[in-house]
């Protein structure tokens, strides 16, 4: 297969080299990227059955099956894209990682399957318009193949990083340290191994890799502390039961509801997450660049929409993606073999019926660790890797992501804690000084990492001197801002609260609208442009 011109020969490559399939750091990746796998399998298996109405038995043997052919399929080829690189450059490649998209993975469940199964009470329904959404999703990251190498090269690299970054140090290190901190006593012990041994750069007795070090002694802490009483036992799960569940593909009714309008009742959520994937996998490619893996953007974005598709009729609705975490993976030696290792596992787990098990023995807590360092890795990279002077822009980036974990917080607390209380009821008892709809307004799920990349690009750009290209970007946010497509919402019928794309919304209301912020961007706009032609001095420091 021909490369783009993306990647170039490199001086000292050896068109007869045969790099290895599986180093020794390859464990260490493998574990730190299944344990990520297996969070999401995790919550699929835990929040299905209590906010979509899936029983947990129709999940076991319906959707991991699908998730599973997703994965080996996305896993193997981006291990053979390594390899390939590698022979090519004549140096070791980390292969991409791959996984469940945890954004859209919340999404589908909180703000499409959430709201169908309360408004119809039919599981089979809700898990069907789910399956439509990760269609259309797929369908999207195929399209956008064709045209993300452009649009990667016309992004400033801190509004890219950026984006990613806020999102390692909110959904991925935040979210995980809390979980670590929640449990002292089996938690803080493995994760504090992981921080030494990756950070210190330490080896290990018996050359044993790090991540297996903390998850070893994370269970037995864990199992011990059980056995003394001094930490609670979790239940068996007693209704799971392991054995052979194939993947079972989905034809029936696809036709029927494509033109069904309860599918598209719910576009202004799963097409704005569809945009979202491709833009996440783009940051992901940009952020494996950055660390010195240079891939092929079409390929790789066209792979990962097919494996959406492929999982998609076979009872998947959630779509994969090229992973976070690169530079992590990279950092801890990883190359090629800890993706195909994550193929088998994940394959074997979810065909077999294993995860209520898994999870049952191995306590998620001793290994959460890794992710945190993956987390701080990711965040860390987006400073190193651009220019002392767009530091600000990175951090201006962060906003966002700050503001969606807030709310994501705020969402799934509520749907626990107080089901049936919308955050239309939640926002009308804020106090004032929460400012809740300015954290809507920055926070959509579907919407904050456009503007995480939008608030860096420009930032990036002023702070070149770079007039014309700043206008331009703050024309591209005032156009989503007019669309809907990012800080506009709009409360449903319901009380949930959803992109104001495809409702029309005008100046004045008690929210701020995205006609509002439209026309802010534009008069931003008209002002760069002014200053591009007319090219004020510059302060002397």
């Amino acid at each position: 297969m021909a490369i783009e011109n993306e990647v170039t020969d490199h001086p000292h490559a050896d068109p007869l080299a045969r790099p290895a399939w599986f180093v020794a750091s390859d464990i260490d990746g493998f574990f730190g990227l299944f344990v990520d796998n297996l969070c999401q399998l995790m919550v699929v298996v835990g929040l299905c059955p209590v906010i979509t109405g899936l029983p947990e038995t129709f999940v076991v043997s319906h959707i991991l099956p699908g998730i599973a052919i997703s994965l080996v399929a996305g896993n193997l080829f981006y291990a053979w894209q390594a390899i390939r690189l590698s022979r090519q450059t004549g140096r070791p490649v980390t292969a991409l990682p791959f996984g469940v998209n945890t954004v859209s993975l919340f999404a589908f469940i909180l703000f499409i399957m959430g709201p169908v199964w309360r408004e119809t009470h039919n599981a089979d329904l809700t898990w069907r318009v789910s399956l439509v959404a990760g269609l259309i999703s797929g369908i999207v990251e195929i399209a956008a193949s064709f045209c993300g190498g452009w649009i990667r090269k016309h992004t400033p690299r801190a509004a890219l990083l950026s984006a990613l970054a806020g999102i390692g140090i909110t959904f991925i290190a935040m979210g995980f340290i809390l979980q670590i901190f929640s449990s002292p006593l089996v938690a803080v012990f493995p994760a504090m191994l992981v921080l030494i041994g990756y950070g210190g750069r330490v080896r290990w007795p018996l050359g044993l890799p790090t991540g297996f070090v903390a998850i070893v002694a994370g269970t037995a802490v864990a199992w011990m502390l059980r056995g003394l009483q001094m930490a609670p036992t979790p239940p068996w799960p007693a209704d799971a039961k392991l054995g052979f569940y194939p993947p079972i593909p989905i034809t029936q009714e696809f036709a029927g509801l494509i033109t069904d309008h309860r599918v598209w009742a719910y576009a202004a959520v799963f097409v704005p997450m569809a945009v979202l994937n491709v833009v996440g996998s783009m940051l992901n490619l940009e952020s494996a660049e950055a660390a010195g893996d240079k891939f092929e953007t079409r390929s790789s974005l066209l792979v990962n929409g097919v494996s959406a598709v492929v999982g998609v009729f076979l009872g998947n609705p959630f779509a994969p993606t090229i992973y976070i975490g690169h530079p992590g993976w990279k950092a801890l030696g990883a190359r090629s073999g800890y993706s195909v290792l994550n193929a088998i596992a994940i394959t074997a787990i979810c065909l077999t019926g294993a995860v209520p098990f898994l999870l049952w023995y191995l306590p998620m807590e001793a290994a959460l660790g890794i992710l945190l360092w993956i987390g701080l890795i990711i965040m860390a990279q987006a400073f190193q890797e651009v220019t002392v002077a767009h530091a600000p822009a990175v951090a201006f980036g962060f906003i966002p992501a700050l503001a969606a974990w807030a709310l994501l917080l705020i969402q799934t607390t509520l749907s626990i804690a107080a089901p049936g209380y919308t955050l239309q009821q939640a926002a009308a008892h804020f106090a004032p000084q929460i400012y809740f709809n300015g954290l809507l307004s920055l926070g959509q799920q579907q919407g904050f990492i456009l503007l995480s990349i939008l608030f860096s690009a420009v930032m990036a750009h002023v702070i070149d001197r770079n007039w014309r290209a700043a206008a331009i970007w703050c024309v591209i946010a005032s156009v989503l801002s007019a669309c809907g497509i990012v800080h506009g919402y709009v409360f449903t019928p319901g009380g949930d609260v959803e992109p104001a794309l495809f409702h029309l919304t005008g100046f004045g209301q008690t929210t701020p609208s995205g006609i509002d912020f439209a026309f802010v961007y534009a008069v931003i706009a008209a002002l760069l442009f002014a200053m591009h032609a007319l090219r004020p001095g510059e302060v002397e420091h």
